[in-house]
């Protein structure tokens, strides 16, 4: 089964990718000793291949250097990796100014190839893991409305912090006949950090009108696959 990690990026450190050395270890024979590593530069988070035998690629494309947006795949060996960049808001107990606290989280999808050395690996909890337990965050609410097609005005409330679209299937089950069975996956981090993700769908999955693979999601947006238009509500 594939399952999920969260990977902290650290912006005074580069976080360094490899079969033998560096702080995300996979056990890859297509994986160089020293594969790739992930750094901040200019605000921005880059991504270098260190020499690697086999290459690192980004969102399908051989590079050698590359500038990572929000949502890009990274492909080392069999493994993915997708950047997920979120910011949550600054705190107004007092007058004075405070600066936002941004969080970077890189994804690996998949797990069963990963092994994290160091004091990350041995503080890793269960909830780290992206799988079919992925827990709402505390106090915030989160549904979604069927605003057009064959289950118009049918609310889904989550109960998790992951919700599977399907046609009769998953917590979000639709009868439109061109949704596919397993469809897409909303994921909630936290209320900055609320992603859509395609699922290998046959007719797409739309982010307000425009068809993603993956998309950073806000509430009042609105989600399409087959004929469903569907709109996310968020609040605490």
């Amino acid at each position: 089964m594939r399952r999920g990690l969260n990977v902290p990026l650290h912006s005074e450190r580069p976080l360094v990718v490899g079969r033998k050395r560096g702080d995300l270890i996979l056990d890859d024979p297509l994986v160089s000793s020293s594969h790739c590593r992930v750094f901040l530069r200019d605000g921005c988070f880059v991504l270098e291949d260190l020499g690697s035998t086999n290459g690192t690629m980004v969102d399908g494309r051989l590079v050698r250097e590359q500038v990572l947006r929000p949502g890009a795949e990274i492909t080392v060996g069999a493994s993915r990796m997708v950047l997920f960049v979120g910011e949550e808001a600054p705190s107004h107990d007092d007058d004075s100014p405070v600066n936002p606290v941004h969080l970077e989280i890189a994804w690996l999808l998949d797990e069963e190839l990963v092994e994290l050395q160091g004091q990350q690996n041995r503080t890793r909890s269960p909830a780290d893991v992206i799988g079919q337990d992925l827990r709402l965050p505390p106090g915030l609410n989160a549904v979604v409305e069927v605003v057009a097609g064959a289950d118009a005005g049918k609310v889904y409330r989550f109960t998790r912090g992951n919700v599977a679209v399907g046609r009769r299937q998953g917590e979000v089950p639709l009868s439109d006949v061109e949704v596919s069975r397993h469809h897409a996956v909303i994921e909630i981090f936290g209320r900055e950090m609320i992603f859509l993700r395609d699922l290998g769908s046959t007719n797409g999955t739309y982010h307000n009108g425009r068809r993603i693979t993956v998309s950073k999601l806000e509430s009042g947006d609105t989600v399409g696959v087959g004929k469903t238009v569907m709109k996310l509500q968020v609040s605490r």
